[in-house]
C-alpha cells in the first residue's frame, strides 16, 4: 500500500495545471463562496437584527461558536470518510439550517438556527483546504488557492449589495434580513448541485488501501490533462516520499514533527483573525465612527466591498513566486499599517481608498495561510489538523467583536486600529520568525 500511495503522490505532482484541474477548483471554490457570504452577512444585515430585538454581537458569537464546532468537533470526518462525503453533506446541512433560520421569529430561535448553519459552514471550509493541495501539483498550488479565494471572496460584494438593497426594506412582507439569508441558502443548494461530479482524493484513497479507486480517478484525470495540452504526460518522479500509513489519530498533531507546527499555526490563527474579521465585519460601524452617516457608511461599505474578490486575483501573480511565509507577513504588515492610517482620516474618499488597502491586505493574506496550514500537515491527518488549528480562529473572532465594540465604545476607531495593528505585529513576528517554507515542495516532501 505505501508503494502505491508514493506513486499516487508522484502521478498526482507532475500533472500540468491545465483546465481539468481549474475547473476542479472552481467546483470547490462555489461551495467556499458561501463560508465568506455567510461570515461576512452579519456586518450588513446587522440593522435588521436590531430591528427584531436579535443582538447583533451574540448573532456574531453564535456564528463562529458553530464554525469551531464543525472545525473542531468534525474536522476529523474528513479524514475518516474522505473528502467528497463532507461536500456532499456540509452544504446541504448550511442551506437547509439557513432556510430554517430566516423563518423564526425570536431571537432565541435565530441565534440556535445560526449556530446549526454554521456547524456546517465550518465543516466545509476545513475539508476544501485539505482537498485542493492532494490534486494541484506543488507549482501551481498557490494560484490555485488564490483562485478560490477570489471565487469565494465575489460572495462579499454580493452580500453587501443584497444587504444594502433589502436589509432596509421588507419585499412581500419579510423582512429585508431574511431574503439576504435565503438568497444565501439557495445559492449553497446550486453549488451542492454543480459540486456532485468531483471526484474523491486520490491520495486519500490510497492511504487508506482503496487503490484500484484511487486509480480510476487518476486514469480519468490523466486522460483529461492530456485532452487538455494535447501532449503525453512525463513520466512520474522516482524521488522517495514520506511514507503515509493509514494509521493516525488526533494526538498525532501534537507529536514531533507536527506538534511545533500545530502550536505556531494555532497562535497565528489566534490573531490573524482580529485583523480580517475585525475589519470586514465592522466596517459599516468603523466608517460611521469616522462621523459617516448609516445611510452612507452602507453604501461606502459597498464600494470597499467591492475590492474583496481583486485581492486573491491579483495575488495570482505572486502566488507561486513568493515564500508562502513572507505572503502572510508582508499582508499582515499591510493590513496593520493601512488600518492605522484609515482610522486617521475623515474625507470619504481616503477612507474608501484605506479601506480598500486593508481589504486588499486581508484578502492576500487569506488565501496565502489556507495554503499554507494545509501543507504543514500529511494527508492522513490533514483535515483534523486543519480543523484544530483553524479552529482557533473561530474562538479569536468570537471574541474579538466584543473586544472591538468595547474599543470602539472607549477609544473610537483609532482604538480599533491600535488593536489591530498589535495582533498583527505578534503575527508577523511569529511566522517570520518560525514558519517552514513550502514554496515549490511536494506534501509529502513537506510533510517529512
Amino acid at each position: 500500500m505505501t508503494a502505491a500511495a508514493n506513486l499516487v503522490a508522484a502521478r498526482l505532482d507532475r500533472l500540468p495545471f491545465s483546465r481539468t484541474l481549474w475547473r476542479l477548483v472552481l467546483l470547490v471554490s462555489l461551495g467556499g463562496a458561501f463560508e465568506l457570504y455567510d461570515i461576512f452577512l452579519t456586518a450588513y444585515i446587522a440593522p435588521g437584527l436590531r430591528r427584531e430585538g436579535v443582538d447583533p454581537g451574540f448573532f456574531i458569537f453564535c456564528t463562529f461558536m458553530g464554525m469551531l464546532v464543525g472545525c473542531l468537533g468534525f474536522g476529523s470526518i474528513a479524514d475518516r470518510l474522505g473528502r467528497r462525503a463532507i461536500f456532499i453533506s456540509s452544504l446541504l446541512w448550511y442551506s437547509a439550517a439557513t432556510a430554517i433560520m430566516a423563518f423564526q421569529r425570536s431571537a432565541v430561535g435565530i441565534d440556535v438556527w445560526r449556530f446549526v448553519a454554521s456547524v456546517g459552514i465550518g465543516l466545509e471550509q476545513v475539508t476544501i483546504d485539505a482537498y485542493i493541495p492532494e490534486f494541484v501539483p506543488p507549482s501551481g498550488r498557490g494560484r490555485a488557492f488564490a483562485f478560490y479565494q477570489f471565487i469565494g471572496f465575489t460572495s462579499v460584494p454580493v452580500v453587501a449589495l443584497c444587504g444594502w438593497l433589502l436589509v432596509p426594506r421588507a419585499p412581500l412582507g419579510l423582512a429585508g434580513w431574511r431574503w439576504v439569508s435565503l438568497i444565501g441558502a439557495a445559492g449553497a443548494l446550486i453549488a451542492w448541485a454543480l459540486r456532485q461530479g468531483l471526484p474523491e482524493s486520490p491520495r486519500w484513497l490510497a492511504i487508506h488501501g482503496r487503490v484500484d479507486e484511487a486509480e480510476r480517478v487518476l486514469e480519468q484525470l490523466e486522460a483529461a490533462v492530456i485532452r487538455d495540452t494535447g501532449q503525453l504526460l512525463p513520466a512520474p518522479s522516482s524521488a522517495p516520499v514520506l511514507t503515509e500509513s493509514r494509521s493516525s489519530g488526533f494526538r498525532e498533531i501534537f507529536r514531533p514533527p507536527y506538534r511545533s507546527r500545530t502550536l505556531l499555526l494555532s497562535v497565528f490563527n489566534l490573531l490573524q483573525t482580529v485583523g480580517f474579521y475585525g475589519f470586514g465585519n465592522w466596517v459599516p460601524t468603523l466608517l460611521v465612527g469616522r462621523g459617516i452617516h448609516l445611510t452612507a457608511s452602507l453604501e461606502y461599505a459597498f464600494i470597499i466591498a467591492i475590492a474583496n474578490p481583486v485581492g486573491p486575483l491579483l495575488g495570482m501573480l505572486v502566488a507561486d513566486r513568493m515564500e508562502r511565509k513572507w505572503q502572510i507577513v508582508s499582508a499582515g504588515a499591510g493590513v496593520g499599517a493601512f488600518m492605522f492610517l484609515f482610522a486617521a482620516q475623515n474625507a470619504p474618499a481616503l477612507l474608501i481608498a484605506l479601506g480598500v488597502m486593508v481589504t486588499l491586505s486581508n484578502n492576500w493574506m487569506s488565501f496565502a495561510f489556507h495554503n499554507y496550514q494545509a501543507e504543514l500537515f500529511p494527508t492522513r491527518i490533514r483535515s483534523r489538523a486543519v480543523g484544530f488549528v483553524y479552529a482557533w480562529s473561530r474562538v479569536s473572532a468570537a471574541f474579538a467583536g466584543p473586544a472591538i465594540a468595547f474599543f470602539l465604545a472607549t477609544g473610537g476607531t483609532r482604538a480599533v486600529a491600535l488593536f489591530i495593528g498589535a495582533a498583527m505585529i505578534l503575527m508577523v513576528i511569529t511566522i517570520g520568525a518560525f514558519g517552514p517554507p513550502t514554496r515549490n515542495r511536494t506534501l509529502e516532501e513537506i510533510s517529512d
